[in-house]
């Protein structure tokens, strides 16, 4: 077998850039893998002669398409549409879809190669791809709604299936979105199948979908917590975003017993002393989806809460803190703030929500960081087990669910200490949770030979 040259980082990465011209985000992600990845590879000759993370960094293909609607007014509109399957080594595809205006090739290919590991690192059999448009659903009726979601369906199906590529919920896209793709689906194909996860529980959802993202972020949480002998009980919290994810983590933070300070969306943050507590949380709920409000009027409706406009909340001082609403949310400063105020740990509901650099301070400075691809996988891991009910065509209850995604979460924590643990008490979690969710893909691809 002929071996290849070993390329450094440098070279490596100025070979991403160059095949991917103005595409950040999703070198970005590469090079946050990359730094980690080349050091565990360093004496492995078979990921080096197969080229293996060059051949990850290289998306199965990438499917773009035109998406025509028409307007309640008549107008007809045209969106874009994508679906990037990136890695298939140990399952079908698996991730979200996104509709959002800034949405991108470059922002989905990212999620796509992040989705990659994060499922690799649940234990269950799913590979990696992200797909969605810039088209916006907000102040869009239903009807226009459906019309968008059927003809992106008309597109996307003859790309996806049950053991082909199974496409979930993301930002934009709910439980209205995936019910009318599904019945678009279903109308095409004349197959129900578990091509889609995130249903409706009337047509083959599962229990605590919409609960396990958040929840299982602050499941991680609790487990890098318990491994220094301490809890979240009596912590005080700031937590950004105030959509599903958001909430949810807020809810799961106060059943166990901490305060959360802080919720956000993109007009700015509210801060309550007081804490936001269930009742506070239940309102958002509401608001949020059923009124279609924003957070600044949280202030209004609760005395002692204060609305800062265009602003994050990292700088508000706090024990623990998750970045729960969209990538590159908390910059290099805004991660000196944290730790400059005494927070200890940081747990990603998000996707990339700290920058690079920011990620970079919170290893220099020791602190407890779960990056998204560990913290968030619990609505992934909530997908794959949908993809097993329907599979099976049952539906498992409440309780035992709850339990998958603890012991799922707590699995992934354990992977994380396998390949991060660097002595004396500190886990390098971002090290631990690439090394573990690559090594796990590689071997399969191995496994295949150069296919």
């Amino acid at each position: 077998m002929a071996v290849t040259d070993h390329v450094d980082l440098p070279t490596f990465m100025e070979g991403v850039k160059r095949r991917n011209p103005h595409q950040p985000e999703f070198t970005q992600a590469v090079q946050e893998v990359a730094e980690d990845i080349f050091e565990f590879m360093e004496d492995k000759e078979e990921y080096h002669s197969q080229q293996i993370l060059r051949r990850i960094a290289e998306p199965d293909r990438v499917m773009s398409f035109r998406v025509c609607w028409e307007d309640d007014k008549g107008h007809i509109r045209v969106q874009r549409g994508w679906r990037v399957q990136n890695n298939n080594a140990i399952g079908p595809y698996k991730g979200g879809i996104r509709f959002h205006p800034s949405v991108t090739e470059s922002v989905l290919k990212f999620l796509a190669f992040e989705q990659t590991f994060k499922n690799a690192l649940t234990g269950l059999p799913m590979g990696g791809g992200k797909g969605g448009s810039n088209f916006n659903p907000k102040g869009k009726s239903d009807r226009e709604v459906m019309r968008f979601c059927q003809s992106f369906m008309t597109e996307l199906y003859r790309h996806i299936g049950a053991d082909i590529d199974v496409p979930a919920g993301d930002i934009g896209v709910g439980g209205r979105e995936i019910g009318y793709m599904f019945g678009q689906y279903k109308r095409i194909t004349n197959q129900f199948t578990g091509v889609l996860t995130g249903k409706g529980m009337e047509y083959g959802g599962s229990m605590i979908r919409p609960e396990a993202t958040g929840y299982g972020a602050v499941y991680f949480l609790a487990e890098m917590l318990k491994h220094r002998g301490d809890g979240i009980k009596g912590k005080e919290v700031v937590i950004s975003g105030s959509g599903n994810v958001a909430t949810h983590a807020a809810e799961k933070i106060t059943q166990m017993g901490g305060k959360v300070l802080t919720l956000s969306d993109s007009g700015g943050f509210i801060h309550d002393p007081d804490g936001i507590d269930q009742a506070k949380i239940d309102w958002v709920k509401v608001h949020k989806t059923r009124n279609r409000g924003r957070i600044s009027d949280y202030a209004d409706e609760f005395t002692g809460a204060s609305f800062h406009e265009g602003k994050r909340p990292w700088h508000v001082k706090c024990d623990l803190a998750l970045p729960c609403a969209t990538q590159n949310e908390l910059n290099e400063e805004e991660a000196k703030a944290l730790v400059a105020n005494g927070c200890i740990a940081v747990s990603e509901g998000a996707n990339m929500p700290s920058t690079l650099e920011a990620t970079h301070v919170f290893k220099h400075a020791k602190l407890m960081f779960a990056p998204g691809k560990a913290a968030n996988a619990g609505g992934v891991a909530v997908s794959g087990l949908e993809m097993s009910q329907n599979s099976e065509r049952r539906s498992w209850k409440e309780e035992e669910l709850q339990q998958m995604l603890l012991d799922i979460m707590q699995g992934i924590h354990q992977r994380c200490i396998a390949y991060g643990d660097q002595g004396g008490g500190y886990v390098d979690y971002v090290k631990g949770a690439n090394i573990a969710g690559f090594k796990k893909v590689a071997d399969a691809m191995l496994a295949f030979g150069v296919v």
